[in-house]
């Protein structure tokens, strides 16, 4: 894994972000519990710190979060996308793109 100074972000290799992707998964698993276990009366931002909070946990891994339950590990010259519940690190999609753009990895 190596740092564009540029922007101080982690550019990740597939290996370095596969590696990494457990450990997403289990945050956002336990988030989601989380937010699922939320009684229907519950206050909303009750949901929206849990969220923050998963959020802040990935980013602080050098992981950018790009929506709910959404990561994309930047490889420098765009991005591994994971979203929940996938099983394994398996789009890929340039920085222009977005999800949208997203392209199975062979």
């Amino acid at each position: 894994m190596t740092y564009d100074c540029a922007r101080l972000k982690k550019i990740f290799t597939y290996e370095d972000a596969a590696a990494l992707l457990p450990e997403v998964q289990r945050l956002t698993n336990v988030a989601v519990e989380e937010v699922e276990a939320l009684a229907n009366d519950a206050p909303r931002d009750a949901g929206q710190q849990i969220v923050a909070k998963w959020a802040e946990d990935v980013m602080r891994l050098g992981i950018d979060v790009k929506g709910l339950w959404l990561v994309d590990f930047d490889n420098g010259s765009g991005y591994y996308c994971w979203q929940y519940p996938e099983e394994s690190l398996q789009y890929f999609h340039g920085y222009e793109d977005g999800f949208g753009g997203r392209v199975k990895l062979q």
